[in-house]
């Protein structure tokens, strides 16, 4: 068993990180400019998202390389780099860690199988060289989030579990239908994805983006009832999205998303961190209310 579902067997409820975007933004990320390319050209910046996220509190935190697939990187004429982008996304993370642990983070790929733009094995290769890469600078775990395409999570989580050594974890992204159920974009409801993502091999699901903690509670609890035993991380965004002066905003404070933790523990979730609009003044609450627990 890895270390951090080890923790997780003690009864520990893990804090994770929260968004790395908007602060490669704030630090002068440009519209059209690869967030990943960053880990060779910025490293400083990139580390010092990681670090405020260890001073927060996090038990784990994830790394620059949510879209270093070569399908993404090739946009950008670096998909030769994939390997190398990785490694140093995973380096940068595992420097500021220290102890703590280290996700290594793979988003969708952005191309569609069902649509015939992608075979299969092309999907496995792509997410197998992105996992080998993380795997090598020192990542603790495989993190496959906001995936909506349930093959595709389904190959990603295969890929990282055939090809490295490490704990495979992987999350859906699903929003509230009209009739109040719970769907990923494809149409993957949680209980769907449950069987299949664990069949693939991976050892701890769950769900990101999407949802604040408030709509993550519905989710947790439906993955709860087809799985009573499998770990469930969430990383929820801070409340959900408001369109203020020609921007979207992320609405919940650091104290309100806090004051929802104890709900989604109670519905089952082991691990708690963030997505879109969280903060290190969101983690670092978030921390507060699990060690008051």
């Amino acid at each position: 068993m890895g270390k951090i579902l080890n923790k997780i067997k003690q009864g520990k409820v893990l804090v994770s990180d929260g968004a790395w975007g908007t602060f490669l933004q704030q630090k002068g990320l440009k519209p059209g400019e690869c967030p990943e390319e960053w880990n060779i050209s910025h490293p400083d910046e990139v580390f010092d998202i990681a670090q405020n996220y260890i001073h927060a509190g996090s038990d784990m935190i994830e790394t620059n390389s949510f879209g270093a697939s070569r399908f993404k990187l090739e946009k950008y004429n670096l998909a030769e780099k994939t390997f190398d982008l990785n490694k140093a996304a995973a380096e940068i993370s595992k420097r500021a860690a220290g102890e703590k642990f280290v996700l290594g983070s793979i988003g969708p790929t952005g191309v569609i199988l069902m649509m015939g733009e992608v075979t299969e094995q092309e999907l496995y290769e792509a997410f197998k060289e992105q996992a080998l890469g993380l795997e090598a600078g020192g990542a603790d775990a495989i993190m496959i989030e906001t995936m909506t395409d349930l093959d595709e999570a389904r190959i990603a989580v295969k890929a990282a579990k055939e090809n490295t050594s490490l704990e495979v974890f992987c999350t859906m992204t699903f929003e509230k239908t009209v009739t109040g159920e719970f769907r990923s974009m494809m149409g993957v409801s949680p209980t769907e994805m449950v069987e299949t993502i664990i069949d693939a091999g991976a050892v701890l699901i769950g769900a990101n983006c999407g949802n604040g903690i408030a709509g993550m509670v519905g989710i947790v609890e439906e993955i709860r009832k087809a799985n009573t035993e499998i770990p469930i991380l969430v990383h929820a965004n801070a409340g959900m999205p408001v369109y203020q002066d020609g921007e979207t905003v992320f609405p919940e404070t650091p104290d309100e998303m806090a004051a929802l933790v104890p709900e989604i523990i109670a519905a089952g979730a082991n691990v708690v961190g963030g997505c879109c609009g969280t903060t290190p003044e969101h983690i670092s609450r978030v921390r507060k209310i699990i060690d008051e627990k």
